[in-house]
């Protein structure tokens, strides 16, 4: 950035003697040169960054060393780099004057947790590079479900071709990362799915595997549903257990504790029940009793021992289907060991969480597998309200959501997803949550990396406005035609029209009024080709250069799929599966060049449905 040669070296101890930039933890640092950063709750948790530089000179300081770590991209941030994507070519790096820039600033971020959760179709160095990007973008953990994350790594080896995931592989993939994510010092969360069937002898590596028999042992432990204990849908990750009975309890208890003590890497360990919902236990213990309370029942158990064990592990426990219902009657001995996570997977992404809201009505009553889970914002709110008020102040709450994963799909724009996210991130506080884990692909860029990079500035600084981001983004991104890119992408937005692919405007698909967005799209197509094709040709930074390229591909991706969609809303379903076609072959011959940056494979898992026409 400064085209000057740079010495680093180690010293013990800060020198005032010596004129460079120092880099280290606020309290190896004297006061007068750090300057005085804010208390902070936790410093295992909490970040705060310090930053008093002229020129060359100065100091760069955290409470703790990924806080330090923080410090430096803030830093860097500051004299103007941005990372607009995870990947190498995401990162835009200015020429600077050192000797001409000063920084003086403190901060702490608006938000304690400050997560990305693997999803979607994973290659090792597709989860790399996002582990590498979280700090650049201010952001502190990292979530790997599973025990070895195996789904998703399989997944791409056969979006590849590659010879089948081993099970071997899995955990050595899982080992580089979490070892890239300690070298980082950001906060390793991990597991979440597989506690009700791992322990019982039943593998819980995915939802799309056979499942081999149930062990002899295990069928009296799992929930009776209509007179049966059976797996649910033939998926173990799906099927809860019989709660109510101590056995269940212990062994999940024993298995839990038995992870924490031999993973000392795992600050945050996910507890969760199946992934299946309206397939409680009808037993006579259970009928009567809420699933939450005996979740709860089994978080205390847990709780006590991991306190014998001499454990701190800190377990992250869930708000989610059947479990949305609070329990009646159990609390928490010990609620500073919990995190209470709010996922409310059935919300629209058409609305935000709105700032201040304070929703708190009656809930729907509790009726044993014939629940109904709530879609709109307010209703999920009422849920979140009630947990909260069961679990008591002292529980941190954060929420688990899926704007990067699915919805994504239903945005070919990008632009409202963006924009809801920021609103959701700005309202977390208002309703009572610490933090964000963001259930995402991680590999995404597609046509732009706006969502994420929003996401991660707004939980570092959640007054920021997003037309600031927008502006700040676009042109990082894109250069001097950043603002053309912001208008075109909106329109992308506004004709493909995220409401009506949500199927949320109308009962079918069928539409006059989408059918008449939708056309419009190939001249838009058609008048965005003129200005992509001068942007490739300027000189421009590895960054900008790729923007635009990707853009490029999405135009033609785009065009497809509107066309797709345009049969679709005029009823011709032929001819919106033979586009759908059409368009997944051409993905599949771009994988090469796109595989960074588009998940391919969800892309097709999410919208395969709806081009399933008769």
């Amino acid at each position: 950035m400064t085209g000057q040669a740079m010495t680093v070296q180690t010293h013990a101890a800060y020198r005032a003697d010596i004129p460079a930039l120092w880099i280290g933890l606020n309290a190896s640092l004297p006061a007068e040169a750090v300057g005085r950063t804010p208390p902070v709750r936790d410093a295992r948790f909490d970040d705060a960054v310090a930053i008093r530089t002229h020129g060359a000179n100065g100091t760069i300081s955290g409470n703790n060393p990924r806080s330090v770590l923080l410090a430096v991209y803030r830093y860097l941030r500051a004299l103007g780099c941005r990372w607009v994507r995870p990947g190498v070519d995401g990162e835009l790096l200015p020429s600077v004057d050192l000797a001409a820039s000063a920084v003086d600033l403190v901060e702490t971020p608006s938000y304690r947790h400050r997560c990305v959760c693997i999803e979607g179709s994973v290659g090792l160095e597709h989860a790399s590079a996002m582990v590498d990007w979280l700090p650049k973008a201010g952001m502190n953990a990292y979530f790997i479900q599973f025990r070895e994350g195996f789904t998703f790594f399989d997944r791409w080896q056969k979006e590849t071709g590659g010879a089948p995931m081993t099970i071997e592989q899995a955990r050595a993939n899982v080992a580089q990362i979490a070892a890239g994510v300690k070298r980082r010092d950001l906060l390793f969360h991990a597991v979440g799915h597989g506690w009700t069937c791992d322990p019982f002898g039943m593998p819980g590596l995915g939802w799309d595997y056979p499942p081999p028999p149930v062990p002899d042992e295990a069928v009296p432990l799992l929930a009776e549903v209509n007179g049966q204990r059976a797996l649910w849908g033939g998926i173990p990750l799906n099927t809860n257990l019989c709660y109510s009975n101590p056995i269940v309890r212990a062994r999940m208890r024993d298995a839990i504790a038995d992870y924490a003590q031999t993973h000392p890497e795992v600050d945050l360990l996910h507890v969760w029940l199946a992934d299946g919902a309206n397939n409680s236990c009808e037993c006579a213990n259970c009928r009567d009793t809420r699933p939450a309370d005996f979740y709860v029942m089994l978080l205390t158990e847990i709780d006590a021992e991991l306190t014998r064990r001499g454990s701190a592990t800190r377990i992250v426990f869930l708000m989610y289907v059947d479990l949305l219902w609070p329990p009646e009657h159990e609390q928490l001995n010990n609620p500073e060991r919990f995190v209470l996570m709010f996922a409310p997977i059935t919300r629209t992404y058409s609305r935000a969480f709105e700032p201040g809201s304070a929703a708190a009505g009656a809930l729907p009553p509790f009726e044993r597998n014939k629940l109904v889970f709530p879609r709109g914002v307010d209703d999920n709110v009422a849920f979140l309200r009630a947990w909260q008020a069961a679990a008591g102040q002292t529980v941190q709450v954060v929420d688990f959501d899926y704007h990067l994963l699915w919805d994504q799909f239903n945005d070919p724009g990008s632009m409202q997803t963006a924009r809801v996210l920021h609103r959701d991130v700005q309202a977390l506080a208002d309703l009572g949550m610490d933090g964000f884990i963001s259930c995402q692909l991680q590999r995404i860029g597609f046509p732009t990396g706006l969502g994420l990079c929003v996401m991660a500035a707004t939980l570092w600084d959640r007054d920021v406005t997003f037309e600031e981001l927008l502006t700040d983004y676009f042109a990082a991104a894109f250069g001097s035609e950043g603002q053309w890119v912001r208008g075109y992408l909106t329109q992308v937005t506004d004709l493909f029209d995220p409401v009506y692919l949500r199927g949320e405007n109308s009962a079918t698909p069928v539409s006059i009024e989408a059918a008449a967005k939708l056309e419009r799209i190939d001249a838009l197509a058609k008048e965005a080709s003129v200005v992509l094709v001068n942007a490739t040709m300027a000189k421009l930074m590895q960054c900008q250069a790729a923007s635009w390229r990707y853009l490029g591909a999405h135009a033609a991706i785009i065009h497809t799929l509107a066309l797709a969609y345009l049969a679709r809303a005029n009823g011709d379903g032929p001819t919106a599966r033979a586009h759908w076609q059409s368009l997944l072959a051409d993905l599949r011959h771009q994988l090469p060049e796109l595989h960074a940056v588009l998940d391919t494979y969800q892309l097709r898992s999410t919208l395969e449905s709806k081009f399933d026409i008769k």
